[in-house]
């Protein structure tokens, strides 16, 4: 895996360009679309692994998803990953998951009912509607860009890791790599 393509072509969003992202799904009116790039956003989860989802998936007491990792070779492995509380209320507001986790009856329902294409496409559309165009515009550009987000911000490259479902550091190593605003700042020393 690699953050540029063969042509030197950036294949993750920029901050700047998250920021769009995000500030334009918030303005959607179809809530269903809005939740689910945000997810997307906020997760760093594969568009399919969104998609599968279940009711039972959220967990309020611990303010997290619970995705089914793919890409494991026959191995069901799950993972934690935490999501703003605000994105949590908005999708139990959206979905009634609280009062649905109660009975129990709808837990093996998948929140998200459309089809990858469909959910690719709405992504896709709201890149465009943000003006963020190129090889990154993509519901795999969120995953890189969170993956970067997460390591420029602190966060331990063994809990990005974790979050991401990748089974080597070494895989998660390479968004290490792209260059941050730290990186930028020190650049900026020899120019002074």
């Amino acid at each position: 895996m690699e953050l540029f393509d063969l042509k030197g072509n950036r294949k993750y969003l920029t901050a700047s360009e998250r920021k769009a992202f995000e500030e334009t799904a918030l303005t959607l009116d179809d809530k269903v679309v809005r939740l689910f790039c945000l997810m997307l956003l906020y997760s760093g989860c594969r568009i399919s692994e969104a998609l599968n989802l279940l009711v039972k998936s959220i967990d309020y007491s611990s303010g997290a998803a619970t995705f089914r990792t793919l890409k494991k070779r026959g191995k069901i492995v799950y993972r934690q990953v935490p999501l703003p509380s605000p994105f949590l209320d908005d999708l139990n507001l959206a979905f009634d998951l609280k009062l649905r986790q109660k009975p129990k009856r709808d837990m093996e329902n998948k929140i998200w009912t459309f089809s990858r294409k469909t959910a690719s496409r709405r992504v896709n559309e709201v890149m465009e509607k943000a003006n963020v165009r190129g090889i990154q515009a993509c519901p795999k550009g969120l995953r890189h860009s969170y993956a970067i987000h997460a390591l420029q911000s602190g966060i331990p490259l063994n809990q990005v890791s974790k979050w991401l479902g990748h089974s080597s550091l070494t895989t998660t190593s390479i968004y290490a790599t792209a260059l941050g605003e730290e990186e930028r700042k020190l650049a900026e020393r020899m120019w002074k």
